[in-house]
């Protein structure tokens, strides 16, 4: 399936979601008013969620002044796969890790965090930057990109729903005046899971095929495996306080601390990407 066909199904998901929270907390109006947002969510989600993600991170754009190293890093990796040199930004957190983002490979960027660069070799990073660059390279970045805003949008919608509930949770359910108690309720408790259902449509298998071309791009497989070998370590002990929406765009999941670890991840387990490097 094309990179434009899984975008393609996951802007119409959006907007069945937000239909239906419409249809649930203000009846029929509501569920156009809500087309009308998603609509306009899905133009959004297409060209600005890339600059929202960075935003979202917390990432700053570094210049080749401030960071000439990295930058040749990134230009000498970006020359080997045939791709336009990426934006470079810096995360300053210290647990380690990274991410790509952009609409294509002509508008895409990669995030690393600043203790990404002072815990992990010289090699290792290179195998980190490749696989985001493997990202790239697959044109998968839009696809997580948008389902980044699409999860965090549903999340907006369960505190509406919240906020209906606390100011209006005993009007009674009608179909032009909205959901009232029941409709509340449901958007509570649906759609934080929607969101988590979306994020889950994203396939596993992205993470593979990334580390698969990453390790083709940097000729190393194992510096990557080493790499992340240790990611998966720092972010049990010193999980990132990232937006969950956000989540799964990252190399390793950053919430892994404290959660019931791969219940709802995108991710794949770690030793099982470490397995298929080492196969290579």
């Amino acid at each position: 399936m094309t990179s434009m066909i899984k975008t393609g199904l996951l802007m119409a998901a959006l907007t069945a979601v937000f239909m239906v929270a419409g249809q649930a907390l203000g009846g029929s109006r509501g569920m156009v008013l809500a087309l009308l947002m998603a609509l306009g969510m899905n133009f959004f989600a297409y060209w600005f969620s890339d600059s929202m993600a960075l935003k979202m991170s917390g990432a700053q754009e570094v210049s080749e002044t401030e960071a000439p190293a990295l930058h040749q890093m990134v230009a000498t990796l970006a020359a080997r796969a045939n791709l336009p040199k990426p934006r470079v930004y810096l995360i300053h957190k210290d647990t380690p890790n990274a991410f790509a983002t952009g609409r294509n490979p002509s508008h895409a960027a990669v995030a690393i965090t600043t203790g990404l660069q002072r815990i992990l070799k010289p090699d290792e990073l290179e195998g980190v930057l490749a696989h985001e660059l493997g990202h790239i390279k697959n044109r998968d970045i839009l696809i997580s990109s948008v389902a980044a805003t699409m999860a965090g949008a549903i999340s907006y919608m369960a505190s509406m729903a919240q906020w209906s509930l606390i100011f209006g949770g005993g009007r009674s359910d009608d179909d032009n005046g909205g959901g009232g108690l029941l409709g509340s309720l449901a958007m509570m408790i649906l759609a934080p899971l929607g969101a988590a259902l979306i994020q889950m449509a994203i396939s596993r298998s992205r993470e593979f095929q990334a580390d698969a071309t990453g390790a083709a791009i940097c000729g190393h497989p194992m510096s990557l495996a080493s790499a992340l070998q240790q990611l998966e370590r720092y972010n049990r002990q010193l999980p990132m306080n990232v937006n969950p929406a956000t989540a799964q765009m990252y190399i390793v999941n950053p919430l892994s601390g404290g959660q019931l670890a791969g219940l709802f991840s995108t991710h794949p387990p770690v030793q099982e990407r470490i397995k298929r490097l080492s196969a290579l």
